[in-house]
């Protein structure tokens, strides 16, 4: 589906180690500014411990979870949408992703450079939504410019569209990421069209320290909760470490640790559900697979996942729900005790739902 999860923040705050613990690649993560340049792009399972339980009933041939991208985009400075430090280029890197995850130092360390030379973790979100606010006036502006051409011709629309363009920027002036809970659903989607940065999906990751005195978490869990954005405390340097070990390995740091699993696994799945994507399974003797589909996805729309033409040729779909397919220990089992439904075009697919489809090619 081509879903792309970008991670930005100031430069040097843990972005690379970040995404070199995600994708277990080894992409540059050094100790200055600007280390990371070019866009790097990991696609990355889903972990989902659903499958392996769909699995170890069906005993399949093959397990394949579902992916999605993570982009680790280059550090942005105060001034960048003037130019400053690598400027727009990576503005337009981050204009490309459906989701962005914001890592900002948590922690002190005299040993780790920070770009301003203070660690303020509450400055350094505001420096980052500025940035993007920045960037996205300057796009407003250009249409309210071609707007005003319509609206003296008497386009209608174009008036309408014109509002609430300026609802947006009264929003930016405040210096504040717009929220779009005021508007309704069709105005949502024209917003949507301008493909803005500050009104794209958003989750914190808030860089800490295992060490809990160097850490300064208070404010921006306080702006976390007052902008209803979700945020996720993680030691980064930590996480990297798991991710580079094997499993027995990692079990055993974990009990050390005393976690039952890697804070990644929770960022991987928080980023997917940020996309409002959902995941359904197909199981059968070759393969248990997971698949990746837009929340409020039709039945015909998942099957077209699989392919374009199941969705074309979609009859009906055989629909056993996740839980109803572990009680019933697999598909024969649901069909005994009534679990296995026949649902038609209409059918709204859940999150969980284990699927058989009919159809014709």
């Amino acid at each position: 589906m081509g879903f792309k999860c970008g991670i930005l923040g100031l430069p040097n705050v843990g972005k690379s180690t970040l995404f070199n613990a995600i994708t277990k690649s080894a992409i540059p993560a050094e100790n200055f500014p600007f280390c990371t340049i070019e866009p790097n792009v990991g696609i990355v399972n889903v972990p989902d411990k659903r499958l392996l339980a769909i699995n170890a009933i069906t005993n399949s041939e093959k397990v394949i979870p579902t992916t999605m991208s993570f982009v680790d985009i280059a550090g942005l400075v105060k001034g960048a949408s003037k130019g400053e430090g690598l400027g727009n280029a990576f503005l337009s890197n981050i204009r490309e992703m459906n989701a962005l995850l914001h890592v900002v130092r948590c922690f002190e360390d005299e040993n780790v450079v920070h770009v301003d030379g203070k660690v303020n973790p509450l400055s350094d979100v505001e420096t980052i939504n500025l940035e993007l606010i920045f960037a996205d006036i300057e796009v407003l502006d250009k249409r309210l410019l071609k707007l005003e051409k319509l609206i003296r011709s008497g386009d209608a629309q174009a008036k309408l569209d014109q509002i609430i363009i300026q609802s947006l920027k009264e929003m930016m002036d405040h210096g504040v990421l717009p929220k779009l809970d005021t508007f309704s659903e069709e105005e949502v989607t024209f917003i949507n069209s301008l493909n803005l940065l500050s009104t794209k999906p958003m989750l914190l990751i808030a860089n800490i320290s295992d060490d809990n005195s160097k850490n300064k978490l208070d404010d921006i869990k306080e702006y976390a909760v007052a902008n209803s954005i979700d945020i996720i405390p993680a030691v980064v340097k930590i996480e990297h470490e798991l991710a580079n070990l094997d499993d027995d390995e990692q079990t055993e740091y974990l009990e050390l640790l005393g976690m039952d699993e890697p804070v990644l696994n929770k960022i991987i799945l928080a980023g997917y559900k940020l996309l409002n994507l959902e995941t359904y399974f197909t199981s059968g003797p070759k393969e248990s697979r997971a698949w990746t589909i837009h929340q409020h996805a039709s039945a015909p729309q998942a099957a077209g996942v699989i392919h374009t033409d199941f969705e074309r040729g979609f009859i009906k779909a055989e629909i056993i729900s996740y839980l109803d397919f572990i009680a019933c220990a697999g598909e024969a089992g649901a069909k005994k005790e009534g679990k296995l439904r026949l649902e038609g075009k209409d059918y709204i697919v859940q999150d969980g739902d284990v699927i058989h489809f009919k159809f014709n090619v």
